[in-house]
């Protein structure tokens, strides 16, 4: 059972996100996406593992289609029991659990990941995630061999000055939000 805390700061940072105004949130995505084609240039990353954007978070969708025009790899989770595998990004999608979409599931094995992009509903004091608190994100790095850079992306940053996290709760190389 997650501690009240963690449940309390979830929903403010939610609320906030779910606040920011559409003319706000076009910019601010825009803002963020060039900052992360800027890393993953620099970074010289080539398997890179993204999202598929809900309401509230950064919306990169644009990047993922500059990607795939590009020589990079670009996976995406697909949910599977507590946590997900990582699958090509492919069209069409389909709305899965949570309001989710995805790529239809495929069976073959990823190269290692460079990169790894993943939306947040906020950080803690030690930058650590606070996602939804489902912990798939949690886990798929915790099984994982070796650990790739990780991008945290938000709107607007919401940090709580408190730790919040639990030590398997996974942390940010970078953290990129307007």
């Amino acid at each position: 059972m997650e501690n009240n805390h963690k449940g309390d700061f979830r929903k403010s940072c939610i609320k906030k996100l779910e606040f920011i105004g559409l003319f706000s949130k076009y910019y601010k995505n825009k803002v963020i996406v060039k900052k992360l084609e800027k890393f993953i240039k620099v970074s010289e990353s080539k398997n890179i593992l993204l999202y598929i954007p809900l309401g509230i978070e950064v919306d990169i969708k644009p990047l993922i289609l500059n990607l795939r025009k590009t020589k990079k790899n670009v996976y995406v989770p697909f949910m599977q029991g507590d946590s997900f595998k990582i699958v090509k990004y492919r069209l069409p999608l389909y709305k899965k659990r949570f309001g989710i979409k995805e790529p239809n599931n495929s069976s073959f094995k990823p190269r290692k990941l460079d990169l790894a992009i993943v939306p947040v509903v906020g950080v803690d004091a030690v930058y650590k995630r606070i996602g939804y608190g489902k912990g798939m994100y949690d886990r798929f790095f915790d099984r994982l061999s070796y650990k790739p850079t990780i991008i945290f992306t938000q709107l607007v940053l919401c940090k709580s000055e408190k730790v919040l996290s639990d030590n398997y709760d996974i942390q940010a190389d970078y953290i990129i939000t307007n």
